[in-house]
């Protein structure tokens, strides 16, 4: 059960982390590159679009799943709470207590790492947004 303890601790906080990590990066090279966007690189609107989205479905993805993860922790940690009052024959209030918050911070980290996710993808949809219109302005109605 030491496995399964270490699991939830390590490996979902971690890969929890390791996510967030990742989808920091990938929304600070996209915003950088917002703000260096050259219109006249791009021949086309589909091809700017393709550039603009590149990446994005990573912090979307991260944003949808880290919930989901976290729960996988908490079922998990649940799991070895009961599996250990079960083997020690103790009910004692404060061992489940312990157990069960303990498994509630996988949720917890999956909540904190989804939260800033959304809000990040919905700021970069919206910048992206803005740079097609502009674009449309910049190279007239027929652009499309």
């Amino acid at each position: 059960m030491d496995a399964l303890k270490n699991a939830v601790d390590y490996g979902i906080i971690g890969l929890l982390l390791c996510l967030s990590l990742w989808s920091v990066a990938v929304a600070v090279e996209r915003w950088l590159f917002y703000r260096t966007v050259n219109f006249s690189q791009y021949s086309n609107v589909q091809v700017f679009e393709i550039a603009l989205t590149k990446r994005l479905v990573i912090i979307g993805t991260v944003a949808a799943n880290a919930p989901y993860i976290g729960l996988l922790g908490t079922v998990l940690g649940i799991m070895l709470t009961f599996h250990t009052m079960g083997t020690s024959g103790t009910m004692a209030v404060n061992t489940i207590m312990i157990g069960l918050s303990l498994a509630l911070k996988a949720t917890a980290v999956g909540l904190l790492v989804a939260i800033p996710c959304v809000v990040m993808n919905n700021v970069l949809r919206r910048r992206v947004n803005e740079l097609l219109t502009e674009y449309k302005v910049h190279h007239g109605s027929s652009a499309g």
